[in-house]
């Protein structure tokens, strides 16, 4: 058994969604949270920089007494953690594996869409990891890059939301998928507006949900699960404003975290 903590980080608050799932699931266990709130988005940035951000987000998780690290960052599992889990002599994944695992075992009709941030998309790896296990499932990629504006404006459950989710989600609708990846962690909280548009013949696979499960099994194989709780069972730390996150972050956790939230100078790590 294994009391230390999983440290959790995201760009923003999207990674929020994974740790909601990681509470349902895995109760006893201790987390450290990281939101990169002021360099945030991750998406849009050169290859090296993303890079560069997730370097710095591990090294200060690294400075908890942490046993894995969990990449709950779309763009960041893509693009990043095939460079730097190699780095570090720590269990380390992303949200890629777990929700391609589910899509490929879900899908009937071998027809699988996936949305996410330009970076994520534009990095291939949701289309190589689903082609390395099924090599003749159709993959039909899309970026929707106003979703995590969206919904960190609060807009997630509106008509701007429903208009700007159907141009994103026609192409894919075009192409008869069965299988839709959420591959941004912010997209849950847009599951009843897609589920709308995309209607119930689609499954939606969940990056944060399949991400807990995954966890939960890897925990319990390698008999790491936790068997109590730490003084501060969870800490959530941004590098930038934190009252502004504490905010928005009870609408991922369905709970609030007023006066949990602590900034830190990231560039110091």
């Amino acid at each position: 058994m294994d009391n230390r903590y999983i440290g959790v980080f995201d760009s923003g608050l999207g990674g929020l969604t994974t740790v909601k799932e990681l509470k349902k699931v895995l109760p006893n266990e201790n987390i450290v949270y990281f939101g990169d709130t002021g360099r945030v988005p991750y998406g849009t940035r050169s290859e090296e920089t993303i890079v560069k951000y997730v370097i710095d987000d591990i090294n200060f998780l690294m400075s908890y007494d942490i046993k894995m690290i969990i990449i709950a960052c779309g763009t960041a599992s893509t693009v990043a953690l095939p460079i730097v889990k190699n780095m570090y002599e720590i269990p380390m994944v992303g949200v890629v594996e777990a929700s391609v695992n589910k899509a490929v075992s879900t899908t009937k009709s071998k027809k699988i869409g996936v949305i996410g941030t330009s970076g994520s998309i534009n990095s291939g790896k949701y289309l190589q990891k689903i082609k390395e296990a099924d090599r003749d499932i159709n993959v039909y990629s899309n970026a929707c890059p106003l979703f995590v504006p969206i919904v960190e404006n609060g807009y997630a459950d509106t008509e701007v939301a429903k208009m700007v989710a159907q141009d994103y989600l026609n192409p894919l609708i075009e192409k008869n998928i069965d299988t839709l990846i959420l591959g941004c962690t912010h997209y849950p909280i847009l599951k009843n507006t897609i589920k709308s548009i995309m209607g119930d013949g689609v499954e939606l696979v969940d990056s944060g949900a399949e991400t807990a499960k995954y966890v939960s099994e890897f925990l319990t194989d390698n008999d790491m699960l936790a068997t109590a709780r730490q003084d501060k069972q969870y800490m959530y730390f941004v590098s930038d404003n934190a009252s502004n996150f504490s905010k928005i972050a009870g609408v991922f956790l369905g709970e609030s975290i007023d006066g949990l939230v602590e900034k830190i100078d990231i560039e110091n790590y």
